[in-house]
């Protein structure tokens, strides 16, 4: 993480000197990317070293846990139909994640539901898919998951490559699905755009769990994918749906965090709520992005969602980005 606050710092302190944001909102054009990263250097960015990397298992219940590693949070339901788990991470630590599952009864992973396309949920797609996993997800996802796509952060981006055929989504819905699994019924539900423009909510009601994605960050301030179509409006719509489609027993797995509860979801709407008033109301006065970042509409927030360097300039970037667009 260190590493990423030193590169991001550079790649911020760029992209906030450009001629690009040195106007309001009227001036139209989104504001444009910072560096474009590779990969590999968004690996190093974010700390991800898949040699060292150990995966940590929750258990929740009886055939339900959640995986933790790098990437997002793997939601797994186990038992006598087989192996369904919610994101697959990457496919450098896909042994790791084999030998957590078979600790806890899987032989293999029968279907993978994507929440989204972004490469660190969905990447391990390209190992599971090749061994005759069903790879699900939200028609929008496997659309984007065709064609290559710079995923822009604001201060940096990278360029996440189309999937090869094994890695697409096998199976897709486009509001609603149900899977019926181990003595479990799992709603999937698509709201609209928010993280993206094709994340699912997967609600186990058996366990009464769910995995909301990067719809619903618990580690700090969520990115909001505006050049693909994300939504700042759309993603506190999607958690306000899922927040009344669940009730206050339901554990709350996040895209990245630890696993929570229902009253932290509606915490989370809460302020995200109130940002978007704020950035709103500069942006109505004429207010550029470097402005809004001077005037810190998120200030009092920032300790409680542990922002930093690299987070806050991504976080305002993005909800700009989704307030101006056209």
């Amino acid at each position: 993480m260190k590493n990423a606050v030193r590169i991001l710092g550079l790649a911020t302190a760029l992209t906030l000197g450009s001629p690009a944001l040195a106007h309001g909102h009227q001036s139209a054009k989104p504001p444009a990317h910072g560096p474009v990263m590779t990969m590999d250097q968004i690996y190093q960015a974010f700390g991800w070293d898949f040699d060292a990397a150990e995966i940590t298992t929750q258990k929740i219940t009886d055939g339900f846990y959640v995986l933790f590693g790098l990437g997002g949070n793997i939601a797994v339901s186990v038992g006598e139909d087989g192996t369904l788990i919610v994101d697959d991470q990457f496919p450098q630590l896909m042994p790791k994640i084999k030998a957590a599952l078979k600790e806890i009864g899987s032989e293999k992973v029968d279907f993978v539901i994507n929440t989204h396309w972004h490469f660190d949920h969905a990447d391990g797609n390209l190992a599971l898919g090749k061994e005759g996993s069903w790879i699900v997800s939200q028609s929008n996802s496997r659309a984007k998951m065709l064609d290559d796509h710079i995923v822009n952060f604001g201060p940096f981006a990278t360029e996440q490559k189309a999937y090869p055929k094994h890695a697409l989504s096998d199976i897709t819905f486009d509001e609603t699905m149900q899977f019926h699994i181990n003595d479990e019924k799992i709603d999937l539900l698509h709201v609209g755009p928010a993280h993206t423009t094709g994340d699912t909510a997967v609600i186990f009601r058996g366990v009464n769990a769910v995995h909301l994605g990067d719809v619903f960050n618990n580690a700090g301030y969520p990115f909001i994918d505006a050049d693909n179509g994300g939504d700042l409006a759309g993603m506190i719509a999607f958690c306000q749906a899922v927040h009344d489609a669940i009730d206050d027993d339901t554990k709350v797995i996040p895209g990245h965090g630890p696993v929570t509860d229902r009253a932290k979801l509606a915490r989370y709407i809460e302020v995200l709520t109130i940002i978007q008033g704020r950035v709103q109301a500069l942006i109505d006065d004429g207010k550029s992005l470097q402005d809004i970042m001077a005037a810190k509409p998120t200030a009092d927030f920032d300790a409680e969602f542990q922002a930093n360097a690299m987070m806050l300039p991504s976080f305002l970037s993005r909800v700009y980005a989704s307030l101006t667009r056209k």
